[in-house]
């Protein structure tokens, strides 16, 4: 790494800052995990963070650092969430006044966190439909208002404080192999391989973003970050649409590994860890472990560590994340039935053409004035995704018009 980016971040200085406010998080060993892999797989619970993410170590160490008069005229942050949290949780800390920027489509539950954290301290403000729309904003506000901004990744003083995740995993864990670190603007991957590189230059970094917000993997691509034209949402913890020029620069240099995961796989794993370990993860905290069977031939044999990196998950969203994690499995899928005009066409469906296993978990005419030879849209489950070729053929032997809405993604958006 470049010397004047070294001299910039002193990660020992922001430990002790962070000392008495943040948590030690723990780093658990996960047998599950080790032996699907054939390694051993540790978790860094940042979920179990005083705000349920890392982002506070960022906030506390940059605002802790500003003059009394800088802390007098107050702070102004941009967030999807969890960094809203740790400025709030940071302020009434401090003391001081924070306006806070979330898009409006941030999840309630994370509203609500941010305003019990914030004690009175902090002002929300709704706008614009991604991080990078309320970011604009914020900024605006903050330069009217002689305010000052704490950016949620690209600062020496945010990649500073987010770094101390790795100085606790070298801690707990001196003979590291490979880390495995989500990635959204890059303040937690940029500061944590800063500190792992310094002391085991030979550790294996892998950084990780969802399939449809790939900021970092472009930028590498493009030699430099650049805005993304849109990007899916859902992995709202992770997904920017440009990563930090700080954060590029150090990632670019120390990441081995760039990887991707799509949507449905993070819900996959979601699930799993709920249902399996009991632990409760947002999307983005649920990427790192997602990505493990992209790489696991380079992590096979090793002492991994996977950063768990968030547990500010909405119970409403389960539902949907439970639907996202079928169609990713292949066990659940749509169709547009034309059914034959003869009698008794709905029963032969029911009867002749789902299997033993398979259930019926929609069904709804789509003409209301057409209902005995309209389409109708009908969802079914699955027991395996290995059924579904045996449904489709039944579905041609008995006459039944179908069009599969899970291959349109047009169609499947419009009506499902």
């Amino acid at each position: 790494m470049e010397t004047d980016t070294k001299n910039q971040l002193d990660f020992e200085a922001a430990n002790q800052r962070l000392k008495g406010v943040v948590k030690r998080t723990p780093l658990e060993y996960n047998a599950g995990l080790s032996a699907k892999y054939e390694c051993e797989i540790y978790l860094k619970r940042e979920d179990l963070q005083v705000v349920r993410s890392y982002k506070l170590r960022g906030a506390y160490n940059m605002i802790s650092q500003l003059s009394a008069e800088e802390l007098s005229r107050g702070v102004v942050c941009a967030s999807a969430g969890n960094h809203a949290q740790g400025v709030a949780f940071s302020c009434n800390a401090l003391g001081t006044k924070g306006v806070i920027f979330m898009p409006e489509i941030t999840p309630r539950q994370k509203i609500t966190q941010t305003e019990m954290h914030g004690h009175g301290n902090i002002e929300i403000v709704l706008t614009g439909d991604t991080f990078d729309d309320c970011l604009r904003e914020a900024l605006i506000y903050t330069e009217a208002h002689q305010m000052t901004f704490i950016p949620p990744f690209d600062h020496y003083r945010i990649i500073e404080g987010q770094g101390t995740v790795g100085l606790e995993i070298l801690e707990d864990l001196p003979d590291v192999e490979a880390v495995v670190m989500p990635i959204g603007g890059g303040g937690m991957a940029a500061g944590t391989s800063s500190y792992l590189k310094q002391h085991v230059p030979g550790v294996y970094l892998i950084g990780v973003e969802p399939e449809g917000a790939p900021s970092m993997l472009k930028a590498f691509e493009h030699g430099e970050p650049i805005t993304l034209p849109e990007i899916d949402r859902f992995v709202d913890g992770a997904a920017v649409k440009r990563v930090g020029t700080l954060t590029y620069e150090i990632c670019r240099e120390l990441l081995d590994d760039m990887l991707l995961v799509p949507e449905g796989k993070v819900c996959t794993t979601i699930l799993k860890l709920y249902n399996e370990d009991a632990i409760v993860v947002e999307p983005a905290g649920a990427l790192s472990v997602a990505v493990l069977d992209a790489c696991k031939d380079k992590i096979k044999g090793k002492k991994v560590v996977c950063v768990v990196s968030g547990g500010n998950n909405d119970i409403a969203r389960m539902q949907e994340i439970k639907e996202k994690s079928l169609l990713y499995e292949g066990l659940k899928h749509y169709f547009i039935v034309r059914f034959p005009q003869r009698p008794g066409a709905l029963k032969l469906f029911v009867t002749s053409v789902l299997g033993p296993h398979d259930d019926i978990t929609r069904f709804e005419f789509i003409k209301k004035n057409d209902k005995e030879n309209g389409p109708a849209l009908v969802g079914i489950e699955l027991q395996s995704a290995d059924d579904y070729p045996a449904l489709l053929k039944r579905m041609l032997a008995h006459r039944f018009n179908v069009l599969e809405l899970n291959k349109d993604r047009t169609l499947f958006e419009y009506l499902v």
